[in-house]
């Protein structure tokens, strides 16, 4: 079994609006996955640095950032990034180009982790419905036109507040959503704008969200978590 993960860290700026990359660290150790997508990971502008040093990344965690960043000082692209035990061995990685008025990617990665194969697809979708199941579109053909099928996971922040409509229903139609729960606002849950969706080949042994202390304040999204095994 495997331990995915999905966080929109808000570039480590807490809901007490202080940024602190060692506090979000914490968390991350909290839910303690085998794989985590994040979402804005990096600076907005500039040299579009990551928020988390990677010395910190190094020394302080078991997990390493899968190489896709476009920028030497980046973590991640376009704010998104896979983190990976270090044991894990990355088969293949992709930057995923999609349609937007403003700049968006999504990010994949093939992964072996223990005897385990697995491809994990990380997201950040626009607020706008249109856009959304534009992008929505773009990430499921690139898994369909992928040269290998494995067993997949899409997760992070889709920004979507219906229930079943929209990229939902994209993404629904051949993929399966952990039952995780609302993650936004953090100190008020109420919308489940971030989700963990898996293909036919796994099947959704337990998921939650990370409600704690330490994730109450560390970002305005709560991270979202799901436990996976072969179908």
């Amino acid at each position: 079994m495997i331990k995915i993960a999905s966080y929109n860290m808000r570039k480590a700026l807490g809901t007490d609006r202080r940024r602190r990359p060692e506090r979000t660290l914490e968390v991350l150790r909290e839910i303690d996955a085998d794989v985590i997508a994040l979402q804005e990971c990096d600076r907005r502008f500039g040299q579009r640095m990551g928020v988390i040093p990677e010395h910190m990344l190094e020394e302080h965690t078991d997990w390493r950032a899968v190489p896709l960043a476009a920028r030497a000082q980046s973590m991640g692209w376009h704010g998104n990034a896979l983190l990976i035990r270090k044991s894990a061995q990355v088969l293949d990685c992709e930057r995923i180009e999609l349609p937007a008025l403003e700049p968006r990617g999504a990010v994949s990665a093939d992964l072996r982790i223990g005897g385990m194969l697995l491809r994990a697809v990380g997201m950040h979708l626009d607020l706008s419905g249109l856009w959304r199941r534009k992008q929505a579109a773009a990430i499921l053909s690139h898994c369909d036109s992928a040269a290998r099928a494995m067993p997949t996971v899409l997760m992070g922040d889709l920004n979507e507040w219906s229930a079943a409509s929209g990229c939902l229903r994209d993404f629904a139609r051949h993929h399966r959503f952990a039952a995780t729960g609302p993650s936004f606002h953090a100190r008020r849950p109420v919308g489940k704008l971030d989700r963990i969706m898996a293909s036919p080949e796994l099947k959704i042994v337990d998921a939650g969200v990370h409600d704690t202390a330490a994730a109450r304040t560390a970002s305005d999204h709560l991270p979202i978590w799901a436990v996976v095994d072969r179908a």
